[in-house]
């Protein structure tokens, strides 16, 4: 069977970039990656307005990304926090594939704005290939697609 042949729609990327193709969503779980929690830390951070970051944050809780979480400073009203689901941290190696594509390909003159290292050993953390018997696919283009039983044919 052809790759030309099946359903596009029922492709896992597709069903992920349904989930966080927006710029707003992946910007969001990139900062809840990295500790920014609250409501308005988020806003404030990432400069965007308070209907479009409702917006996105519902989805995100919507789809089990997300979780809402209450919490009151002393002398305040009840607000929220957002937290990563099991669901959500699984996103790390897509984000940090992200990083890995946009420092090597359209980074400035200075280079990258940021890294990710290891809490234990102090080493950077990329994405990397890697099939299941453990063979380095990184620098090869040494993989191919076989449709399974969640395929379906257009």
């Amino acid at each position: 069977m052809r790759m030309d042949e099946l359903d596009s729609g029922a492709c896992s990327i597709a069903r992920a970039v349904e989930l966080v193709g927006d710029r707003w969503v992946v910007l969001v779980l990139r900062d809840l990656f990295n500790g920014v929690r609250r409501f308005d830390a988020l806003r404030d951070h990432l400069g965007i307005s308070r209907d479009v970051l409702t917006k996105r944050l519902a989805d995100l809780v919507a789809a089990g990304l997300v979780e809402r979480r209450g919490y009151r400073d002393e002398g305040s009203r009840e607000r929220h926090e957002y937290v990563l689901t099991p669901a959500g941290r699984d996103l790390r190696t897509v984000l940090t594939a992200l990083m890995d594509y946009g420092d090597t390909h359209l980074a400035g003159p200075e280079g990258a704005p940021m890294s990710v290292r290891h809490r234990d050993c102090g080493a950077e953390v990329h994405a990397h290939l890697v099939c299941d018997a453990g063979h380095d696919l990184q620098s090869q283009d040494r993989t191919t697609v076989v449709p399974l039983a969640g395929a379906r044919v257009r």
